[in-house]
């Protein structure tokens, strides 16, 4: 019996025994394709030797050092790489433990630096339905899955949503794109004005909608006009790239291929690639100065910040994942998976849209392709498909509620970016197999 409270009560989960390449193995010598990273984390699959080796010196020299106290090279080697590589306007750099503390620490970046500035009636943010960016009080309020809050609605700060851009189903009949976008920018520019022009803080949006939606991305030039309503009205924008980013779209952050920098992006998940917990927060110049000129802190703070052994892993992790071959072979593999998904999926009557960047990748269930109607919940489709999956050796995400909370279904993949095209193959054997035997149940 389990001493854990597991986050599913019920059946004894398998032990994991052993990682190597994008494989897990469990204690009875069943071997796992790890088609999702975990929750697109290992991205660099499991017992990378660069890593395993940069945390041993770390280790060797000093395990942990308060940052009310200290800082380290490793820490500060770190912030160094980020910020080289982000494009300009990301200067500065907060290392927190994970996306969580890393969108709760943005949240108060971005309230702290309008109370430095003068404008502390500023206190609402917005985000979009169907979000998701964290398990946190804070963090749980902003995000916008309504079966996620439910429970603890009485508890969570007082939040406002937009409609997302999720063209599949929301986008109306001969609409195009840039109508689209255009209309979604206006939704969000009106919501801003009811709260009142002064009185918002932030717009939050991950780049690519990943775990409530399943690899959704923009459409046309939304987020550059998100980017001209929030300076419109000068509320800050805070990106989301704790799933998508760090290579996840093949390229090292998300927004690249927006054209668009945030006041804030938060990442996490793959910046650690599993090793080590690790997140961060990216700031700007603007931000920074407003504490360093005014009260000469960030009111703010968690234990494990700046860790010295996640902060080696995650150093060694991007150093990596920076290489030209290890992107390439995200974009390749991506498109490879894609091809391999349309072939196998793309005529099922059970999959209805098939969509994403990179190696981030998801599949829409269906119970009619025509009418794109989705499965009574009651079934629970996902939770079959995933089963089904684990059946034939393949670790995939598939979640429910990805219309609104409650209703629909699909399946998120996010493998590691030195996967190989026989596994993206297996992959899309195994999936398929999985879908059909879910839905035909």
């Amino acid at each position: 019996m389990t001493k854990i409270l597991h986050r599913t009560i019920g059946p004894s989960l398998p032990r994991a025994v052993a990682g190597a390449g994008i494989y897990i193995t469990d204690s009875e010598g069943r071997s796992y394709l790890d088609g999702s990273g975990g929750a697109a984390v290992s991205c660099l699959g499991h017992n990378h030797p660069e890593v395993l080796e940069a945390m041993k010196e770390q280790m060797g020299r000093i395990s942990y050092a308060h940052t009310s106290f200290f800082t380290t090279d490793v820490a500060e080697q770190l912030a160094e790489q980020l910020v080289e590589l982000a494009p300009a306007g990301l200067d500065y750099v907060y290392l927190v433990s994970g996306g969580s503390e890393a969108i709760e620490a943005a949240l108060k970046m971005v309230r702290q630096y309008f109370v430095e500035t003068g404008e502390p009636q500023r206190r609402h943010i917005i985000a979009r339905r169907q979000s998701y960016h964290g398990n946190t009080i804070g963090a749980l309020a902003t995000g916008g899955n309504a079966w996620r809050r439910a429970q603890f609605k009485p508890i969570l700060p007082e939040t406002h949503h937009v409609s997302p851009c999720y063209a599949y189903r929301d986008m109306l009949n001969g609409e195009t794109p840039e109508g689209y976008a255009e209309r979604l920018a206006a939704e969000l520019e009106a919501k801003i004005v009811e709260l009142g022009p002064d009185q918002v803080m932030a717009f939050v949006a991950e780049p690519v909608v990943g775990a409530t939606l399943g690899a959704v991305g923009p459409e046309a030039d939304y987020f550059k006009r998100v980017r001209e309503v929030c300076d419109r009205y000068g509320v800050l924008l805070i990106f989301d790239e704790v799933m998508c980013g760090m290579g996840r779209t093949g390229t090292i952050f998300a927004l690249e291929q927006e054209g668009v920098v945030p006041d804030l992006l938060t990442i996490a998940k793959g910046l650690g690639g599993g090793f080590q917990p690790i997140g961060a927060v990216m700031l700007s110049e603007k931000i920074y100065r407003s504490f360093a000129e005014g009260s000469g802190l960030f009111q703010h703070g968690h234990t494990y910040i700046g860790h010295p052994i996640a902060a080696a892993a995650a150093n060694k992790v991007v150093e990596i994942i920076k290489r030209p071959e290890v992107l390439e072979n995200v974009r390749s593999m991506g498109d490879r998976l894609q091809a391999g998904l349309d072939a196998a999926l793309g005529q099922s009557t059970y999959v209805g849209d098939i969509r994403g960047r990179g190696l981030f990748r998801g599949v829409e269930i269906v119970a009619d392709k025509e009418t794109k109607r989705s499965f009574d919940p009651s079934r629970k489709i996902h939770s079959k498909i995933k089963k089904e999956a684990i059946k034939r050796g393949l670790m995939c995400y598939p979640m429910g509620g990805t219309i609104d909370g409650v209703n629909g279904d699909h399946v998120l993949l996010a493998p590691p970016y030195i996967i190989q095209s026989n596994e993206i193959d297996l992959i899309v054997e195994r999936l398929a197999a999985a879908i059909r035997a879910a839905v035909e149940s």
